[in-house]
């Protein structure tokens, strides 16, 4: 058999980070990990080949090439699916989706011939044996979890790694909170499942052996979901690893809040090589983290634990929302705004509520008649599909005036001296390379000289940093680039 596996094309999204790879010369931000994947557990003898729509176009003659074609997509890539499953239809080819996209929505896809859905380790091997036996069904689907020590490694040779900014692993799935907005849980369950610290490392081997010397980004929805193993197997076998390709691997991943109350579990984060996390802080509103269930983050001193993570070494990158229930429309926007811009947060994903299919979130607001429609899937785009309590334009009008004042140029640079001023130098880092060179001198002619806004705070960053914080360089014209970046989709989606 020969599959050819193709990924379809992220929007512009704040996480897709499109305008600051072009500064590096970089075609994607992540490569399809679930897709490569999948490609391990293919029989040996089949061929496979991989098109990332993010980084190549789909020619004829891939699709000629192929017997089957497997899609896999999340919901931020529907429109890129739709307009990939049409082409591959219209060649006749037959066609084989998955990923989370089509596990909660594959209705809606009918010219898909089959579907595997939920974990592929589950899944898959029910479809390649009825396939083997010539009687395939067109959905395979499972309430079952896989056990992550069974895991295949992926099939990084599938990637040309030069076009990805970084790689991505993961240990871990699931996560034992309930936030109501979240479907993590539905997809993955409340017990993380966790892969043997000899797998993980087994796979930075591998990438390692392939030549990546870059970023890593733990995929997993929260990596500290089963403190005990982090801290036991995988904390440990990190630092080892570390040690022995000589503190090159910069890590970063995604965490909940309570990371900043277990001081022993942060330095062995850090010392591992971990140098920026995703949090869902989502709001200071006390209520509104009570009524979706973000039990973690309630009675807590937010701001302290932001500044506990950073001040230990940790960027954060924070996740916050618009439009909850007990939102009061008077207060709120202005509440997001200064709790980002005194806590230095420099990537600050802010949405408006959103309800993604199959949630609690989803359910309760479907019993009120308060849905609208699909999610988009994409945080920054402005959009929801719920009906808030404060109005749509009320809160359409907030979310904007929240987002201009968090990336207009002088306060995104204020909240980047903010987050500087604290921020210790990093125990981990990328050698300087020609690529960060000619990176720097792009960002001195486009942010420096030819774009219009935020020159003049982009030159007095600079100048401040060399003086106050010399070895914290890159990391702020890394974060200027990122801020160009945020700027553009802001300009985008708020008008």
């Amino acid at each position: 058999m020969k599959i050819l596996l193709v990924y379809p094309e992220y929007p512009d999204t704040f996480w897709s980070f499109k305008y600051a790879l072009r500064f590096i010369r970089k075609r994607a931000a992540f490569p399809p990990l679930g897709l490569i994947t999948v490609a391990a557990m293919l029989p040996a003898d089949w061929q496979a080949r991989l098109v990332d729509l993010n980084v190549e176009p789909l020619t004829d003659d891939d699709l000629n090439w192929a017997d089957y074609v497997f899609i896999s997509a999340m919901a931020v890539q529907r429109t890129s699916a739709e307009r990939l499953i049409a082409r591959c239809s219209s060649a006749g080819k037959k066609i084989v989706a998955g990923g989370p996209l089509f596990t909660v929505d594959h209705e809606a896809f009918a010219a898909v011939d089959h579907f595997v859905l939920n974990e592929a380790e589950i899944t898959l091997p029910l479809f390649l044996a009825d396939l083997a036996q010539g009687r395939l069904k067109r959905l395979y689907a499972s309430s079952e979890f896989s056990d992550m020590e069974q895991a295949a490694i992926p099939r990084w040779d599938l990637l040309d790694m030069e076009a990805y900014a970084s790689m991505s692993v993961q240990w871990s799935r699931g996560c034992p909170f309930q936030c109501e907005f979240c479907d993590v849980t539905r997809l993955f369950g409340h017990s993380p499942r966790v892969k043997t610290a000899r797998q993980v490392i087994a796979e930075l081997d591998q990438l390692w052996a392939a030549g990546w010397r870059g970023k890593v980004f733990f995929v997993d929805d929260n990596l500290i979901g089963d403190k005990k193993r982090l801290k036991a197997e995988l904390l440990p076998a990190l630092i080892a690893w570390q040690k022995k390709v000589n503190y090159r691997a910069p890590f970063f991943t995604q965490v909940s809040i309570n990371l900043a109350q277990d001081n022993e579990l942060v330095s062995l984060i850090v010392e591992a090589g971990f140098d920026s996390v995703f949090i869902g802080i989502e709001t200071p509103n006390q209520a509104a983290l009570s009524d979706c269930r973000k039990t973690q983050n309630m009675g807590r001193n937010l701001a302290t634990d932001v500044e506990t993570l950073q001040r230990a070494g940790l960027l954060v990158m924070g996740g916050f929302i618009v439009g909850f229930d007990p939102d009061d429309p008077a207060t709120i926007f202005n509440r997001q705004i200064v709790f980002v811009m005194r806590s230095g947060i420099t990537m600050a994903m802010v949405g408006m509520l959103s309800a993604p299919y199959g949630t609690k979130l989803w359910q309760r607001l479907k019993l009120a008649n308060r849905l609208t429609g699909q999610m988009s899937g994409d945080n920054v785009d402005g959009s929801t599909n719920i009906v808030p309590l404060m109005g749509f334009k009320v809160l359409r009008d907030g979310y904007g005036f929240v987002m201009k004042y968090l990336y207009s140029p002088p306060n995104y640079y204020r909240r980047v001296r903010t987050f500087l001023r604290e921020f210790p130098t990093p125990k981990v880092s990328q050698p300087i390379n020609c690529q960060r060179v000619l990176a720097f001198f792009r960002a001195c002619w486009h942010l420096g000289l030819a774009e219009s806004g935020g020159r003049r705070q982009f030159w007095a960053l600079l100048a401040w940093v060399l003086f106050c914080r010399p070895r914290l360089f890159p990391l702020a014209v890394e974060s200027a680039i990122n801020g160009y970046h945020f700027r553009k989709v802001t300009e985008l989606h708020i008008k």
